[in-house]
């Protein structure tokens, strides 16, 4: 079906696009004294940002690994 090369590579190849995209995202306009507003902005730390961003990764890895390798690996 899919070749572990051709895997890695797709793989990567969605890595690098991703890293390296010039998106920048729309920031929202800063509150006035005026408006009050139900939820607050909380910054995250950047190790739990970076955290939640590689356990995903592991989490998409591992689905990809399930649904395409291993059970072609067990028959």
């Amino acid at each position: 079906m899919f070749s572990k090369k051709m895997l890695w590579g797709s793989l990567t190849a969605l890595v690098l696009l991703t890293v390296t995209s010039g998106v920048t995202l729309a920031k929202m306009p800063a509150h006035s004294s005026e408006q009050t507003s139900q939820f607050n902005h909380i910054e995250q730390p950047l190790g739990l940002k970076v955290g939640v961003a590689i356990a995903g990764l592991a989490l998409i890895g591992l689905e990809l690994w399930w649904f395409l390798l291993y059970k072609s690996s067990k028959s």
